[in-house]
Protein backbone atom coordinates (compact mmCIF):
# COMPACT_ATOMS: atom_id res chain seq x y z
CA UNK A 1 0.00 0.00 0.00
CA UNK A 2 1.67 3.29 -0.93
CA UNK A 3 2.14 6.19 1.60
CA UNK A 4 -0.83 8.77 1.53
CA UNK A 5 -0.23 12.20 -0.12
CA UNK A 6 -0.81 13.86 3.30
CA UNK A 7 2.38 12.26 4.84
CA UNK A 8 4.16 14.05 2.15
CA UNK A 9 2.91 17.41 2.83
CA UNK A 10 5.09 20.42 4.45
CA UNK A 11 3.95 20.46 8.00
CA UNK A 12 3.04 24.08 7.66
CA UNK A 13 0.29 22.87 5.43
CA UNK A 14 -0.51 19.73 7.87
CA UNK A 15 -0.72 22.53 10.99
CA UNK A 16 -3.08 24.77 8.51
CA UNK A 17 -5.47 21.56 7.88
CA UNK A 18 -5.10 20.69 11.98
CA UNK A 19 -6.10 24.63 12.88
CA UNK A 20 -9.47 23.15 11.21
CA UNK A 21 -10.22 20.65 12.31
CA UNK A 22 -8.53 17.84 10.85
CA UNK A 23 -8.05 15.35 13.13
CA UNK A 24 -5.42 13.31 10.88
CA UNK A 25 -3.79 16.29 10.25
CA UNK A 26 -3.34 16.51 14.08
CA UNK A 27 -2.11 12.90 13.91
CA UNK A 28 0.81 13.53 11.94
CA UNK A 29 1.92 16.40 13.41
CA UNK A 30 2.08 14.46 16.73
CA UNK A 31 3.96 12.00 15.06
CA UNK A 32 6.53 14.45 13.19
CA UNK A 33 6.82 16.26 16.48
CA UNK A 34 7.00 13.67 18.82
CA UNK A 35 10.89 11.99 17.91
CA UNK A 36 12.71 15.14 18.20
CA UNK A 37 10.87 16.45 20.96
CA UNK A 38 11.78 13.27 22.83
CA UNK A 39 15.65 14.02 22.23
CA UNK A 40 15.50 17.86 22.84
CA UNK A 41 13.80 16.68 26.66
CA UNK A 42 15.67 13.53 27.59
CA UNK A 43 17.68 14.39 30.50
CA UNK A 44 15.88 17.90 31.65
CA UNK A 45 13.48 16.44 34.52
CA UNK A 46 15.27 16.31 37.59
CA UNK A 47 15.14 13.42 39.75
CA UNK A 48 13.56 14.85 42.78
CA UNK A 49 10.75 16.10 40.90
CA UNK A 50 9.76 13.26 38.64
CA UNK A 51 6.84 12.26 41.22
CA UNK A 52 6.00 9.65 39.36
CA UNK A 53 6.56 10.63 35.85
CA UNK A 54 9.25 10.53 33.41
CA UNK A 55 10.29 12.47 30.51
CA UNK A 56 7.67 10.31 28.33
CA UNK A 57 5.08 11.59 30.43
CA UNK A 58 6.45 15.72 30.59
CA UNK A 59 6.49 15.33 26.27
CA UNK A 60 2.76 13.71 25.94
CA UNK A 61 1.54 16.76 27.67
CA UNK A 62 3.29 19.02 26.08
CA UNK A 63 2.33 17.71 22.77
CA UNK A 64 -1.52 17.22 24.16
CA UNK A 65 -1.72 20.77 25.99
CA UNK A 66 -0.12 22.54 22.76
CA UNK A 67 -2.87 20.42 19.93
CA UNK A 68 -5.69 21.38 22.28
CA UNK A 69 -4.76 25.10 21.53
CA UNK A 70 -4.05 24.32 17.84
CA UNK A 71 -6.51 26.91 16.56
CA UNK A 72 -4.75 29.58 18.21
CA UNK A 73 -1.36 28.68 17.09
CA UNK A 74 -0.45 31.43 15.04
CA UNK A 75 3.58 30.28 14.09
CA UNK A 76 4.15 30.12 10.40
CA UNK A 77 7.53 27.53 10.30
CA UNK A 78 8.48 24.22 11.24
CA UNK A 79 11.41 25.53 13.61
CA UNK A 80 8.31 28.08 14.86
CA UNK A 81 6.19 24.58 15.85
CA UNK A 82 9.42 23.10 17.49
CA UNK A 83 9.83 25.87 19.43
CA UNK A 84 6.68 26.25 21.28
CA UNK A 85 6.16 22.62 21.64
CA UNK A 86 10.12 22.71 23.66
CA UNK A 87 8.77 25.91 25.70
CA UNK A 88 5.77 23.82 26.49
CA UNK A 89 8.12 21.19 27.69
CA UNK A 90 10.01 23.58 29.62
CA UNK A 91 6.68 24.99 31.23
CA UNK A 92 5.32 21.32 32.43
CA UNK A 93 9.37 20.44 33.93
CA UNK A 94 8.71 23.79 35.65
CA UNK A 95 4.90 22.84 37.02
CA UNK A 96 6.80 19.67 38.41
CA UNK A 97 9.55 21.02 39.91
CA UNK A 98 7.22 23.98 42.29
CA UNK A 99 5.17 20.56 43.06
CA UNK A 100 7.96 18.74 44.45
CA UNK A 101 8.86 21.56 46.52
CA UNK A 102 5.50 22.48 47.45
CA UNK A 103 5.32 18.09 48.83
CA UNK A 104 8.89 18.07 49.51
CA UNK A 105 11.11 14.94 48.36
CA UNK A 106 9.92 11.19 48.04
CA UNK A 107 12.26 9.17 50.84
CA UNK A 108 12.64 5.93 50.79
CA UNK A 109 11.98 4.24 54.26
CA UNK A 110 12.58 1.16 55.29
CA UNK A 111 10.75 -1.61 57.67
CA UNK A 112 13.34 -1.05 59.76
CA UNK A 113 12.92 2.83 60.59
CA UNK A 114 12.84 3.98 64.12
CA UNK A 115 12.29 7.17 65.59
CA UNK A 116 15.37 7.98 67.41
CA UNK A 117 14.08 10.95 69.12
CA UNK A 118 11.72 11.30 72.19
CA UNK A 119 8.16 10.40 72.83
CA UNK A 120 6.26 13.63 73.72
CA UNK A 121 6.00 11.64 76.55
CA UNK A 122 9.20 10.89 77.61
CA UNK A 123 10.12 14.86 76.47
CA UNK A 124 7.65 15.82 79.43
CA UNK A 125 9.36 13.61 81.68
CA UNK A 126 12.59 14.89 80.93
CA UNK A 127 11.28 18.78 81.48
CA UNK A 128 10.26 17.83 84.64
CA UNK A 129 12.82 15.74 85.91
CA UNK A 130 15.55 18.23 84.35
CA UNK A 131 16.06 19.78 87.84
CA UNK A 132 16.29 16.70 89.95
CA UNK A 133 19.11 15.60 87.16
CA UNK A 134 20.93 18.27 87.70
CA UNK A 135 20.83 18.51 91.07
CA UNK A 136 21.83 15.01 90.88
CA UNK A 137 24.66 15.91 88.78
CA UNK A 138 26.48 18.05 90.61
CA UNK A 139 26.51 15.91 93.44
CA UNK A 140 28.81 13.05 91.66
CA UNK A 141 32.76 13.40 91.23
CA UNK A 142 33.97 15.20 88.50
CA UNK A 143 34.98 11.61 86.33
CA UNK A 144 31.25 10.45 86.96
CA UNK A 145 29.99 14.11 85.95
CA UNK A 146 31.83 13.58 83.09
CA UNK A 147 31.03 10.30 81.47
CA UNK A 148 27.49 10.43 81.83
CA UNK A 149 27.74 13.83 80.15
CA UNK A 150 29.51 12.26 77.21
CA UNK A 151 27.03 8.96 77.16
CA UNK A 152 23.73 10.96 78.38
CA UNK A 153 23.94 14.48 76.62
CA UNK A 154 26.64 14.16 73.98
CA UNK A 155 25.44 10.71 72.79
CA UNK A 156 29.16 8.93 72.87
CA UNK A 157 30.01 5.10 72.28
CA UNK A 158 31.63 3.03 74.59
CA UNK A 159 34.42 2.78 72.12
CA UNK A 160 34.43 6.78 71.94
CA UNK A 161 34.43 7.30 75.92
CA UNK A 162 37.33 4.83 76.18
CA UNK A 163 39.73 6.97 74.02
CA UNK A 164 38.75 9.86 75.62
CA UNK A 165 39.72 8.24 79.14
CA UNK A 166 42.22 6.42 77.82
CA UNK A 167 41.29 3.48 79.19
CA UNK A 168 39.80 -0.19 77.46
CA UNK A 169 36.67 -0.58 76.17
CA UNK A 170 35.41 -3.16 79.19
CA UNK A 171 36.48 -0.69 81.61
CA UNK A 172 34.86 2.65 80.09
CA UNK A 173 31.65 0.87 79.78
CA UNK A 174 32.08 -0.70 83.48
CA UNK A 175 32.53 3.24 84.35
CA UNK A 176 29.35 4.85 82.67
CA UNK A 177 27.67 1.75 84.11
CA UNK A 178 28.90 2.78 87.76
CA UNK A 179 28.22 6.69 87.42
CA UNK A 180 24.57 6.27 85.92
CA UNK A 181 23.62 3.89 88.82
CA UNK A 182 25.36 6.40 91.24
CA UNK A 183 22.88 8.94 89.30
CA UNK A 184 20.18 7.10 89.96
CA UNK A 185 21.17 6.65 93.75
CA UNK A 186 21.17 10.53 93.78
CA UNK A 187 18.04 11.23 92.05
CA UNK A 188 16.06 9.05 94.54
CA UNK A 189 17.90 10.71 97.81
CA UNK A 190 15.44 13.56 97.59
CA UNK A 191 11.96 12.96 97.28
CA UNK A 192 10.10 14.22 94.14
CA UNK A 193 7.58 17.12 95.11
CA UNK A 194 3.79 15.99 93.84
Amino acid sequence: MAPKKEMYDSTIHVLERARRGDHSAARILIERALPPLRRWSRGRLPGYARAGEDTEDVVQDAILGTFKRVKRFEHRTVGGLQAYLREAVVNRIRDLIRGSRRRGLKVPTGEDLRDTLPSPLERAIMRERLDEFLEALQRLRPVDRQVIVWRVELGYSVDEIAQRLGKSKAASAMAVSRALARLGTEMQVRPRPD
